[in-house]
């Protein structure tokens, strides 16, 4: 492995951003804190240019290189934590109830600050790096929140990379592959409005969870019967909400839950079909059933010049044998995907050989990771921007 020596010099000082990060979490769009930190590093580090309150709560920092004029290269890393609690005990688990970086962003966020610090030491490069610090991608669009502020516009950009830690792959491995990586999601709410009554006597009610768990089943046949099974799809019910009390039949009922798909037309269906299921238990049931579907992610799919640009940079910092690039697409979602819609680029996970999986509340990132990270964006930089 070949991390940037400089980059491992400060490796200690990366580790104790990442720890306070940690310690002090924050969901989508009140990363206020975070934001402030990341701006006052850059600006501790000589970055040319601060912009603050991008989509939000997004930082913006632009480099220039002693080369002159040029292409200008982006790198993006998300800051936002998930609303969960955490249940690790480490020496620097969250302080903020309900908020835990369950995810690794404090990992990201560290990452591109080390690249950003190496970069502006060492500027020997023709053209500009801007570093994308990005709110809310944890499904509540932070990157079109700051693509709508007019990001691309205000900042152009040539090209962009990101990555993501993963506890799948070893400390040090890489998997980077073009095309369709990362599946596009849909969020959906269905509220059932029907008549509630005593318990005892649930004749007189139209008992919406009845009704809801029908519903939940029928849903269920979607994927299986209306889909082509050659285009990959997932409908997840993941919220059951009813009643407060055992001696009541309630009001309502309300689920939710999300699609997945790596064809807008496949998630378009799944959609049509929740709608008109409903509408037909609305009318069996005869109450009112409304639904919501909301499209939150775009499919990801990486661009083939920047994807084996990223690879060659892999390769060099971590080496051939450690990088995969046989095709290993997740039904996982990744808001990095708009940005890829407006700016050629790749997107790739580096390992970290964690024992848990992500989102889930004893979940740990290996602080090795960040050096190898910092080295990895810092390096697709000064290879795309050679003088």
């Amino acid at each position: 492995m070949t991390i940037i020596p400089e980059i491992k010099s400060f490796a200690e000082d990366l580790t104790a951003i990442r720890h306070d990060l940690h310690a002090h979490p924050e969901i989508g769009f009140e990363e206020k804190r975070t934001a402030a930190i990341v701006a006052e590093a850059l600006k501790s580090y000589g970055v040319d240019e601060i912009h603050e309150g991008i989509g939000g709560t997004g930082v913006v920092g632009i480099l220039r290189g002693t080369g002159g004029d040029g292409r200008t290269i982006g790198l993006r890393a998300d800051m936002d934590a998930l609303p969960m609690e955490e249940f690790t005990n480490l020496p620097y688990r969250s302080t903020n109830p309900g908020r835990f970086h369950g995810c690794g962003h404090d990992g990201h966020t560290t990452m591109l600050l080390g690249a950003a610090r190496y970069l502006a030491a060492n500027r020997d490069f023709k053209g500009t790096a801007m570093f994308v610090f990005q709110p809310a991608e944890e499904g509540l669009g932070g990157a079109r929140a700051m693509i709508a502020d007019r990001l691309f516009e205000r900042f152009p950009c040539d090209e962009i990379y990101g990555l993501h830690n993963m506890p799948d792959l070893e400390l040090g491995e890489v998997a980077v592959f073009p095309g369709k990586a990362m599946a596009g999601a849909k969020f959906f709410d269905i509220r059932i409005k029907a008549r509630g009554s005593h318990a005892a006597m649930p004749h007189n009610s139209k008992d919406p969870i009845v009704i809801a768990m029908a519903l939940g089943q029928s849903l269920q046949s979607i994927v299986s019967r209306n889909v082509n099974p050659l285009k990959p799809a997932v409908l997840s019910i993941t919220k059951f909400t009813a009643g407060s009390a055992y001696n009541v039949i309630p009001e309502e009922a309300d689920l939710g839950g999300t699609i997945r798909y790596f064809h807008d037309d496949v998630g378009e269906l799944v959609a049509t079909r929740i709608r008109e299921i409903a509408a037909g238990f609305a009318a069996s049931y005869d109450c009112e059933i409304v639904v919501d579907i909301r499209d939150v992610f775009s499919v990801l799919e990486n661009h083939e010049a920047e994807t084996d640009a990223l690879r060659e940079v892999a390769v060099e910092i971590v080496g051939e044998d450690k990088v995969f690039t046989d095709p290993r697409p997740t039904m996982g979602s990744e808001d990095f995907a708009d940005m890829l819609h407006a700016v050629p680029g790749s997107y790739c996970w580096v390992g970290h050989g964690g024992t848990m999986p992500l989102h889930n509340p004893g979940f740990i990132l290996d602080d090795g990771i960040l050096p190898i990270g910092s080295s990895l964006l810092a390096r697709i930089v000064e290879k795309r921007l050679a003088a």
